[in-house]
């Protein structure tokens, strides 16, 4: 699901993209059977900018959730151990491209680990603010 929000505070609009439950099946994992066997992932990704234009219909003026969708996607085909190693790549990534996003948070959820018992997800979640 993709969200566009508009706040207003102290005169400044705030501007957050998101992409919302994005569902993939990868292999990350710290034990080699959950690299070759592989489990669904969920993840959310937001940003956050400051809006200077007025309001002109331009992609250069947002962040394209197009954009952090592939970067989600390419990130997510290789295989890592961690998966805050798979958060940290993605953040970086979107960090470096979009210069005027001041805060991205990264949230990625492992369905139903392999922990001995009925578990729904593991989570982790990443933040940065510029």
């Amino acid at each position: 699901m993709l969200k566009i929000l508009y706040f207003c505070f102290m005169g400044m609009i705030r501007q957050k993209v998101s992409l919302e439950g994005v569902r993939f099946f990868a292999y990350h994992g710290f034990y080699p059977e959950e690299q070759i066997l592989g489990t669904e992932f969920i993840i959310d990704v937001d940003t956050e900018l400051e809006v200077y234009s007025a309001g002109e219909d331009e992609i250069s003026n947002t962040v394209n959730y197009e954009r952090l969708f592939n970067i989600v996607s390419e990130e997510m085909k290789t295989p890592r151990k961690l998966l805050e190693t798979v958060a940290h790549a993605i953040l970086e990534q979107i960090r470096h491209e979009y210069l005027a996003v001041k805060h991205i948070r990264v949230l990625i959820r492992k369905m139903h680990p392999p922990l001995g018992g009925d578990v729904k997800n593991s989570a982790i979640e990443l933040t940065y603010n510029r």
